[in-house]
């Protein structure tokens, strides 16, 4: 394995990875966690004709632009966003009040994208977008935004952010002493160990989107399996972020193997015809196959909420570890 930093910088990704390409002659290429590096970076690997595999991006345009050499085994923000309508539809049926919706949204890839779609849902579940906040990241702070938010009576907060911001949201409506009845993130800066090492109790409650939670090894022995190797060489438990890129890794692993060769081309070939079975991965996907676009059809998510500083799986129901606690309990009542 040959590593490039890029920094989290969609110009240093790009950098990286021609760097790779061309000077370390790589067989292929596998991250980033940005959508908007990979956009970047995944550009430079397709005009040299060398397989990229992202097992984290989730922009959905990543797969839209008729590459050849791109493939990504997550899901993408469609699906990751649809579970949070999902859920809302649950909530509603068992008579909680779901109709007023904000978006808080660094103006990148990721999170223009997972707006767009957010609008659309909103609409066709009869609610309101009484907000629409977007930043150009980093900020020192978010409480020019927020107390707006906070304002428009939304009852639901959907928030796009990578770690810094993600703490200054937490920080800012503690300072607020407001919480909405739901603060509803996509991934990020939010699932990161980071996160809960620097925010403590405050984090909880926080209901996330994850490709991946511990609590899965409750009907999946595998993950527990898993686990236990991961944690007796790195003394931790498995987060959802490594869980993804270790899922990743494996999968290009197997399609090299395949391939028996380092050829690009014969790697190309080789992940095209990836089929694992979800019994042999650690994620709740029904396994690992790539459509035309190089997307995973077999990808699935789960909804995650953050109690007692632990990630718990509330949704789908089939794998929950525990209800969705909704609304969320202010700052005095925790």
């Amino acid at each position: 394995m040959i590593y490039g930093d890029s920094q989290g910088i969609p110009a240093t990704g790009r950098e990286e990875a021609k760097r790779l390409i061309v000077k370390e002659k790589v067989a292929a290429l596998i991250g980033s966690y940005q959508s908007s590096v990979t956009l970047q970076a995944s550009a430079i690997a397709e005009a040299e004709k060398v397989p990229f595999l992202t097992p984290d991006a989730s922009a959905p345009s990543l797969t839209e632009r008729d590459f050849q050499y791109f493939f990504r085994t997550a899901p993408n923000d469609h699906l990751y966003t649809n579970l949070f309508f999902e859920l809302f539809h649950f909530l509603r049926s068992r008579g909680k009040e779901i109709s007023n919706f904000a978006i808080l949204t660094e103006d990148s890839i990721f999170g223009l994208e997972a707006a767009a779609i957010e609008k659309s849902l909103i609409r066709r579940f009869s609610g309101e977008l009484v907000a629409f906040e977007m930043y150009t990241p980093p900020v020192t702070s978010l409480l020019n935004e927020l107390p707006r938010i906070r304002k428009s009576n939304a009852q639901a907060i959907f928030g796009h952010q990578f770690l810094s911001d993600a703490i200054n949201v937490v920080q800012g409506l503690k300072r607020l002493k407001w919480f909405p009845e739901g603060l509803v993130v996509q991934n990020a800066g939010y699932t990161i160990p980071e996160f809960l090492e620097r925010l403590g109790e405050d984090g909880n409650n926080i209901i996330s989107r994850v490709a991946w939670a511990l609590g899965l090894g409750r009907v999946k022995p595998i993950v527990t399996e898993v686990n236990e190797l991961y944690r007796s060489r790195y003394k931790e438990n498995m987060n959802e972020t490594n869980a993804r890129s270790f899922t990743g890794l494996l999968v290009l692993a197997d399609a090299i193997n395949r391939a028996g060769s380092i050829n690009r081309d014969e790697i190309r070939r080789a992940l095209r015809q990836t089929n694992i079975p979800g019994e042999n991965l650690i994620m709740p996907w029904r396994g690992v196959r790539f459509d035309s676009n190089g997307q995973n059809i077999l990808a699935d998510a789960l909804l995650a909420q953050i109690i007692n500083q632990e990630y718990k799986i509330i949704w789908p129901l089939g794998v929950a570890e525990t209800k969705a606690v909704w609304p969320a309990p202010s700052w005095d009542e925790r």
